[in-house]
């Protein structure tokens, strides 16, 4: 079965004769009759009632044409998922990101009304596995990366917040504790595996003095950060933005920093929207 004969068999349902489809294709009368018949003896059945001028479908062509429309428009997708499109955009990332990618976006559209850019809200490994398939021209991430065929674009550094609960010692601070101070109280972090670059930047920024990391209970999936937070008033966490929630108070945290990246393909063809939205993104600044 070949997406030419299914192209065919559409073509013939919707103009009600081979003659019209043949117009319709750009094809000889003869090509489509060829081409249906050889789908006929592959399937073992007609599709077709001939009647004449008059064609119409049978029971099979009946059960065959909604799959057949199903099929040609999933191999378009697919066309259409990797060709290049110099107005259209394809950003991975996750929802830590949305706000510095909604700015940037905004400005590349209101240069460029016609432009496309697709926000695909994606974990860290689908982001890169996405980059290195052409789903996405770019991915935002934090952290490095190593990986063949890839390179990092530096975007800005990020500067997550410290935050606790507001019934925590450490609120009546009124400004951000020094990792001595927080050491003496449980770190509240998803599990290492999912949450890998907090645990290290904790454990690296403790380490430098000479300290060591307190870890209270596991976030689990599903619990929002916040709750976690009023459930255990004596934990802290590290948050990428500054939750701004009733009961919860944050603190800039100096010391702890990240580098923000985009990850681009080497062999990429050069698209000047790219370009623009990187700019945009890094707040005008690119190395």
């Amino acid at each position: 079965m070949e997406f030419r004969q299914l192209e065919y068999l559409v073509a013939v349902a919707d103009h009600g004769g081979f003659s019209r489809a043949a117009k319709q294709c750009f094809v000889s009368q003869s090509a489509v009759s060829h081409q249906i018949a050889t789908l006929e003896k592959e399937l073992g059945a007609e599709l077709f009632e001939r009647a004449g001028r008059r064609v119409t479908l049978t029971a099979a062509g009946d059960a065959l044409l909604p799959r057949a429309r199903e099929l040609l428009r999933l191999r378009d997708e697919a066309v259409d998922a990797v060709r290049p499109r110099p107005d259209r955009i394809r950003l991975a990332a996750n929802m830590s990101f949305a706000h510095s990618a909604l700015a940037a976006t905004a400005a590349v559209r209101e240069r460029h009304p016609g432009a496309e850019i697709d926000f695909l809200l994606k974990p860290f490994a689908q982001r890169i596995a996405a980059v290195k398939s052409g789903e996405a021209d770019l991915a935002l991430i934090r952290g490095r990366l190593d990986e063949p065929g890839l390179y990092l674009e530096p975007l800005w550094v990020d500067n997550p917040v410290v935050a606790f609960s507001t019934r925590h010692p450490l609120a009546a601070l009124g400004r951000a504790p020094s990792p001595r101070e927080l050491a003496q109280y449980p770190l509240l972090l998803p599990p290492a595996d999912r949450q890998v670059l907090l645990h290290r930047l904790v454990a690296k920024v403790f380490a430098a003095e000479g300290l060591e990391v307190l870890l209270g209970p596991e976030i689990r999936d599903a619990h929002p950060v916040a709750f976690e937070l009023v459930n255990h008033p004596e934990g802290w966490t590290l948050l990428y933005e500054d939750p701004r929630q009733p009961g919860i108070a944050s603190r800039p945290a100096p010391g702890f920093t990240l580098p923000v990246s985009a990850v681009l393909r080497t062999d990429a063809t050069p698209n000047p929207l790219v370009a623009e939205l990187l700019v945009g993104l890094s707040n005008g600044y690119r190395r």
